[in-house]
């Protein structure tokens, strides 16, 4: 499958395939896109694996419109939301592995909905400290 038109709408990033299919993915994923105005994200080259903006030096893939996981689970909203939440410093004060909960927000692997729940419940945990020390 090949990207031959994309467009942007709010946190997403829209690409009409060779297929006629439309595919999305958010923008959380790709932070400079995000963060990027809109004369330099209509700055792109499309080539025949992905899309590249020079000047962002931001490349998608094509493949990666076709990950089932288009839209961040809730935790990796959060973290991808919060680039100052360091990952690996929460992790050791609540005690996961760091490397296992960076591979959750990048979506290399899946929390059981149960982790999952205990690492949000972290989260709110932390916030609460944070507010007691404001």
């Amino acid at each position: 499958m090949k990207i031959n038109k994309i467009w942007f709408e709010g946190d997403w990033l829209y690409g009409l395939g060779d297929d006629g299919k439309t595919y999305r993915q958010s923008l959380l994923w790709y932070k400079r896109l995000m963060e990027a105005s809109p004369d330099e994200r209509a700055e792109f080259e499309i080539s025949t694996i992905g899309i590249h903006w020079p000047r962002l030096d931001e490349d998608v893939s094509f493949e990666s419109f076709e990950y089932e996981d288009a839209e961040p689970t809730r935790l990796q909203k959060f973290f991808l939301s919060h680039p100052e939440i360091n990952i690996s410093g929460f992790a050791r004060k609540f005690g996961y592995n760091p490397s296992l909960l960076r591979s959750y927000v990048n979506g290399f692997k899946t929390p059981s909905p149960e982790r999952e729940r205990q690492i949000m419940e972290d989260v709110a945990k932390l916030g609460h400290e944070l507010a007691m020390t404001a």
